[in-house]
């Protein structure tokens, strides 16, 4: 029989997402049931309703809880790279992959469950808090670039973004088939850098 994990810690709410967290990176985010939470939980399924009003509302406070993280995470590789802005940009970047290896129950429930940070106001919060982070190392990094030159903070970092994204999903998430031949870091540092040459905030190689 499962443990009462809930009951026993004292926080079925917790447990539950735990459950969910678990059931997300074995068969994804549209892979369980709220029965398959309650069972794991130790739980019968009335109970998840105690909690949450249906498997939406479970998954996006998983996606809540993993955006604290990664704004966290973000966070403290930004002010782990000051005072030098190009260090503290590029460990933002770096950051991101390494938060989707770590924490890959949260990454699916953030970014590949369908569920919008606008589900709840906390979690659009949270979410803010993490854009934030790499819009002001962007802001940061291009500030010397005249102004006419010069992209939106959230464009920039919105490319980057998109870039860490896209190198996590094809190439760090070991899928069937999208084996790269370059380590995924490898492949983020010298896109980013690519991106800054354009910019003109990184001198071109000879």
């Amino acid at each position: 029989m499962p443990k009462k994990r809930g009951y026993h810690h004292g926080n079925l709410r917790q447990a539950l997402v735990d459950s969910a967290l678990e059931l997300i990176r074995e068969k994804g985010p549209t892979g369980f049931t709220l029965s398959e939470a309650a069972k794991q939980a130790g739980v019968t399924p009335a109970a998840v309703y105690r909690h949450f009003a249906g498997r939406e509302d479970l998954i996006a406070e998983a996606a809540r809880q993993g955006y604290e993280i990664f704004a966290d995470v973000m966070d403290y590789a930004y002010q782990k790279g000051q005072p030098s802005a190009l260090a503290a940009f590029e460990a933002t970047g770096r950051a991101y992959l390494a938060f989707a290896r770590k924490y890959p129950g949260h990454y699916i429930a953030m970014f590949e469950s369908g569920i919008s940070v606008n589900h709840s106001p906390d979690l659009a919060l949270v979410s803010a808090r993490a854009r934030g982070v790499l819009e002001k190392a962007a802001a940061e990094l291009s500030q010397h670039i005249p102004p006419e030159k010069r992209p939106p903070p959230a464009m920039f970092s919105a490319h980057i973004w998109a870039l860490s994204h896209g190198v996590v999903e094809l190439f760090a998430r070991n899928s069937p088939g999208t084996q790269s031949p370059f380590p995924p870091e490898d492949l983020l540092e010298t896109g980013i850098g690519i991106y800054l040459r354009g910019l003109g905030l990184l001198p071109e190689d000879k």
